[in-house]
């Protein structure tokens, strides 16, 4: 919040000393030059000798460097910032100054991220925020390039004066993690569907930034040797080979991103109430979470996981800032055993830790299974119709390929809305709603009754033709809305009733009554 009258601004001008960003953020900036160096020196090595365009992009690179090293010596010398009983306060700027305050009773999240360049060099990040889901640097203020020390007392002396304008005295019990690393968890990186897409952008990014130095990686000699070497192989030996290189290096890369994303891992209790998630290896973060802004959770099973019996956990919280930012910043757990998972839900909500198990939902009509074998057969005919289309034009081999792929997706489909429908149910538990939905990927949510704030209903002229309809509880916290796919009329009016009774009802009352007067 940004300070707006001069009487408020003079309360509290003065006050502890200001602070300054550590003088070793010079040293990062210089470093940033070392990748363009690299890159010349290694085309020089390869190529023997420089040519014009490598010359024109290794300057355009570093005269990059120079602008934004000038952006980031202007910040770290003109930036400021103080924690005073009421307020972080932070000044920056030269041409453009930059006057803003947060006050500390509205901070909701204070986090520290460090990269490997401020690792090296002892440095983090230390970013606040009021959980607000606007984008305005207005809710939040970041402090980039301080050092590991000065950071921890920042977090410290915010949580604590935020706690004592809120009452809040005496420490939490420590009762140990709530959760840690377990290298045997290990095995459910390579089960990211993301890894091979990984190494394709990867390829493409390295290739495009070779094409820009006009250098040809297709000429060099150990791409000619390997040519030599395989190039009269048949070409389904090449493309299988090709595949099995990809997935090996997609699998390499998903267990690599496992290992970077969650060496370290720690989730704990803290004072203040606070859930604390820290996690890293190259990139180290530490992300904070209000126990009271913590409305429920989702586990979420996707499908290598969910056939390796694993899971993910993720918060459903206000003040997590964004949609985006919140999708970042939800996550409690690692891909874990599915038990392992269902025991954290638990243990953060204080729940049993079978309660966020499918079993005893309410299920959903059978129409809801229509609508999916449905979806399931117009794909299958949709996808088969590719190249039997391109045949039509290019030859019956295409033809026989389209009916082929036509009946083989066909069961395949089917067998997948089948079990979307087997997930589909929702309940009440206690204090929470519980809702599962999923095809490719199982989420099952628990939502505290008492975040929701309104019902959306939905229905498409297909749900409208089954006597269908999709109910979503709107909420304040993670997604903003979570849905009950696919239920009858009476049945969603009910639940929403027995969720958060007369929210929906007089809603429902009012048409009737204005079709009487009509």
């Amino acid at each position: 919040m940004s300070r707006e009258t001069t009487a408020e601004g003079a309360a509290h001008t003065a006050g502890p000393e200001w602070g300054r960003l550590n003088s070793r953020l010079l040293l990062v900036h210089l470093a940033v030059l070392v990748a363009p160096v690299v890159m010349f020196l290694v085309d020089l090595a390869i190529a023997g000798k420089a040519n014009l365009q490598t010359l024109i992009t290794l300057g355009s690179l570093f005269a990059t460097f120079l602008v934004i090293s000038g952006v980031g010596l202007m910040r770290l010398f003109t930036t400021r910032y103080r924690v005073t009983e009421s307020f972080v306060d932070l000044h920056s700027g030269l041409f453009f100054r930059s006057r803003r305050s947060i006050p500390i009773e509205r901070i909701r999240s204070v986090d520290l991220t460090a990269n490997p360049l401020h690792r090296l060099f002892g440095l983090t990040t230390l970013s606040i925020s009021t959980g607000e889901q606007s984008s305005s640097s207005a809710h939040r203020l970041a402090l980039e390039g301080i050092s590991k020390a000065d950071a921890v007392e920042l977090r410290r002396q915010i949580i604590e004066r935020r706690d004592a304008g809120r009452g809040i005295v005496g420490a939490a019990e420590d009762n140990g993690p709530i959760s840690e690393l377990d290298w045997s968890w290990l095995r459910y990186g390579p089960l990211s569907v993301w890894g091979v897409g990984g190494v394709l952008i990867a390829a493409a990014s390295v290739y495009r930034t070779l094409h820009e130095m006009k250098v040809d990686p297709l000429k060099w000699g150990v791409v000619k040797d390997i040519e030599n070497r395989f190039g009269s192989l048949p070409l389904w030996y090449g493309i299988l080979l090709a595949l099995v290189v990809l997935v090996v290096l997609g699998i390499a890369g998903s267990t690599g991103t496992f290992i970077e994303s969650w060496y370290g891992y720690r989730l704990t209790r803290e004072d203040g109430g606070m859930f604390r998630v820290r996690r890293g290896l190259m990139i180290t973060r530490s992300v904070s979470l209000e126990e009271r802004r913590l409305r429920g959770v989702e586990l979420v099973e996707p499908i290598p996981l969910r056939w390796a019996g694993a899971a993910k956990l993720n918060a459903v919280a206000s003040g997590l800032g964004s949609l985006e930012d919140n999708r970042k910043r939800r996550m409690l757990t690692p891909p874990v055993p599915r038990a392992e998972a269902r025991r954290v839900a638990s243990e953060v909500l204080g729940v049993d830790p079978s309660f966020t198990i499918r079993t005893g939902l309410t299920r959903h009509p059978r129409a809801a299974l229509r609508r999916r074998i449905n979806r399931a057969l117009i794909w299958a005919v949709l996808i088969a119709a590719v190249p039997v289309g391109l045949g039509l034009w290019l030859g019956p081999g295409l033809v026989r390929a389209g009916w082929i792929t036509g009946l083989v997706l066909v069961p395949i489909l089917v067998a997948f809305a089948v079990n979307a429908y087997r997930t589909l149910g929702h309940g009440m538990r206690g204090h929470y709603l519980l809702t599962s939905s999923g095809t490719f990927a199982h989420r099952t949510v628990a939502l505290q009754r008492e975040g929701i704030i309104g019902w959306k209903i939905t229905r498409t002229p297909f749900q409208r033709r089954a006597g269908l309809f999709t109910l979503g509880a709107t909420t304040a916290a993670g997604e903003g809305v979570y849905k009950v796919h696919d239920v009858t009329e009476a049945q969603g009016i009910a639940f929403a009733e027995e969720a958060v009774p007369q929210l929906l009802l007089p809603f429902l009352e009012r048409a009737p009554r204005s079709a009487a007067r009509g």
